[in-house]
């Protein structure tokens, strides 16, 4: 089975389930998110732990019915089996099972049943699978009576069984064997009707080219046993994105979010991808007033390998004193106002970020594009003093529209504790507003190879020459052709032009019964050769700036700048942010762009929209004349 059927048929069965939640009346209800989150989490875990029983029992790999095995096994034997499965794999009773609950969806007061059995599984798996608030107390797993969100207590029992019944018909059995975009993709499938803010807390999900952004600049090749904390975690998408990267076995988690559902989001998020383990460093508290991850010694700060985070932007009212109590403010305070409190948060994210590294630590974040350059209190002062660290590593200016819920600009932050002597004095800017791709009117991304050559500029920075010439390797392979890029966009485009008039040509001279299936062949060889020529624009792109893969700075996307006047080199064309007045402003360093010419000749394409606009005219006015026939003739 393709990827692409497995995850059409995750996405119908959580469509199933919404649609059970609407038949109910709970349809956009403020319980939905959880019920639908945990019913399937259940189902997850279900056919997690029938898969990993197979791989453990020899004589279960080839079963046609496992469930009805297990059923079968001793009590002796099943809890040895229970003992040879992985410790990430939720241990369930016979009773436990779907299918005892689908042989029971007739019983009375099948609800009760229902909400019992996850609530059994909830404290059979405490230790492992629970997370913790600030005070130490537990989460469960599931809600002890899930079915009393339907009003109607009569109507519990039938909504249960509705949901069993979408459950029994499909299986994630396929979906074991795919990695994290898959998981990624149905994730954000699963909470996109959900991901709005109930809280003073940012979004539930950063957007997957942010994130794996990010993670692309962090980590090096070879990253093992290290620890990874975000302190405004959301769902999780940034931590999960940088574990991905590292390699799921090679890191271990630790967040705090003071959102309960962001929280259960971000749970859901770990268990299905392989991060259970780091289930019990998620804590529900909030980090800006309390922190929760201390050194052993309870006395500091624990320090870690990795900072990421998207944290709630402009926060206000934070109490001065709290904050500066956490002991996380190596630069000093923000500014309070009259009433003790700090008036913006943005500072005290920044300075949390930087705090909480170790000695060669990394962080990556986002951040209000208004922070880099901010002069409120003292937030110049201390945006010097970091700077002065020479642990500012790269800064990025994000355009408009990255957010499914924010269309305003940000801006990606980069620190590295273990930059090279060489670079300790520099900060690579790179400004990337006008570099995207348009998904629709209100939304834009990177491509996966906007992905790439944004990395580029930063291995090339670093001076990690072979990763360049690699991915010039992969262009090439791609397209097939060992001809040079800018020729490869040639005649991509003529082929392009030709197989459009092709196209037209034999849709209008097919049968009219065979005209759907001809466009549609037509528009399946257009998408191909649209998809190479955009690939081969891209490494046309980057080979035009970069060539043989040497750094340079290019007007308008990217500039190494020094950090003091003493530091600048002697060319002319050197820069420091002491001279800008320390402002971390990608714009103020890169510049503007030379305008490109699109290759279109402006008469002709007028020419060309006005006689579409004749033609489009004649045939509204030919619609016109048949709707007053009609109506001439319907006597109105």
């Amino acid at each position: 089975m393709t990827t692409e059927t497995i995850i059409a048929n995750t996405k119908q069965m959580i469509d199933d389930l919404k649609t059970v939640c609407a038949n109910f009346g709970l349809g956009n209800a403020s319980s939905e998110y959880k019920i639908i989150t945990e019913i399937f989490l259940y189902k997850f875990l279900n056919d997690k732990f029938l898969y990993e029983v197979q791989q453990a029992e020899e004589s279960l790999k080839d079963s046609d019915n496992v469930e009805q095995a297990l059923n079968d096994m001793s009590e002796d034997d099943y809890e040895m089996l229970m003992m040879l499965l992985p410790p990430a794999t939720a241990k369930l009773k016979k009773e436990h099972f779907i299918s005892y609950l689908f042989n029971h969806k007739n019983d009375d007061k099948f609800n009760e049943l229902f909400d019992s059995t996850l609530w059994d599984i909830s404290n059979t798996n405490l230790d492992v699978f629970s997370v913790s608030t600030g005070s130490g107390d537990k989460i469960r797993l599931f809600d002890e009576h899930l079915s009393q969100n339907v009003t109607e207590s009569n109507r519990r029992s039938d909504f249960c069984k509705a949901m069993i019944d979408k459950l029994v018909t499909f299986s994630f059995a396929d979906a074991f064997s795919q990695k994290y975009d898959f998981f990624a993709t149905i994730f954000e499938y699963l909470i996109k009707d959900y991901n709005k803010d109930f809280g003073k807390y940012a979004e539930y999900y950063t957007p997957h080219s942010i994130a794996s952004i990010i993670a692309r600049i962090m980590v090096p090749e070879g990253t093992q046993n290290v620890t990874v904390y975000d302190p405004a975690a959301g769902s999780g998408t940034l931590v999960l994105a940088l574990a991905h990267e590292i390699g799921e076995s090679n890191c271990t988690i630790y967040t705090q979010d003071i959102s309960q559902k962001s929280n259960e989001f971000l749970r859901l998020n770990l268990i299905l991808n392989n991060l259970v383990h780091s289930l019990g460093h998620v804590v529900h508290g909030d980090t800006l007033l309390s922190p929760q991850h201390l050194n052993r010694q309870k006395n500091g700060l624990m320090k870690f390998d990795y900072i990421v985070s998207n944290p709630p932007f402009n926060v206000d009212k934070v109490k001065a004193e709290s904050a500066v109590s956490a002991g996380r403010l190596p630069f000093g305070c923000p500014k309070e106002n009259k009433n003790k409190e700090i008036g913006n948060a943005n500072y005290l994210w920044i300075s949390y970020f930087y705090a909480y590294l170790n000695e060669k630590g990394r962080a990556g974040f986002v951040m209000a594009s208004s922070a880099t350059d901010s002069n409120i209190g003292n937030d110049k002062d201390i945006r010097k003093q970091l700077i002065q660290t020479g642990n500012v590593d790269v800064i990025i200016s994000v355009g408009n529209n990255f957010f499914y819920t924010k269309s305003l600009p940000c801006s990606l932050w980069f620190f590295d504790k273990g930059k090279k002597e060489g670079l300790k004095n520099k900060v690579l800017f790179i400004d990337a507003r006008n570099y995207y791709t348009e998904v629709d009117r209100t939304l834009n991304e990177w491509s996966e190879w906007q992905l790439k050559n944004l990395n580029v500029i930063v291995w090339l920075y670093r001076g990690e020459i072979e990763k360049y010439n690699a991915l010039l390797r992969e262009y090439r392979d791609k397209l097939g052709s060992e001809k040079s890029f800018d020729e490869q966009v040639h005649d991509l485009t003529e082929r392009l032009k030709k197989l459009r008039v092709e196209a037209k040509t034999a849709v209008e001279a097919a049968d009219k019964r065979e005209k759907k299936k001809m466009q549609m062949k037509y528009d399946n060889k257009l998408a191909k050769l649209t998809e190479k020529l955009t690939i081969a624009k891209e490494a046309n792109w980057l080979y035009e700036k970069f060539g043989d893969g040497e750094y340079r700075d290019i007007l308008g996307l990217c500039k190494i700048a020094y950090i003091t006047d003493d530091a600048k080199c002697d060319g002319k064309d050197g820069i420091s942010i002491e001279e800008k007045r320390w402002s971390l402003t990608p714009g103020a360093y890169v510049g503007v762009a030379p305008v490109e010419d699109d290759g279109v000749d402006f008469e002709e394409r007028m020419t060309e929209i006005h006689r579409e606009l004749l033609t489009l005219q004649a045939e509204s006015n030919d619609l016109m004349d048949i709707i007053s026939k009609n109506m001439k003739e319907m006597g109105l």
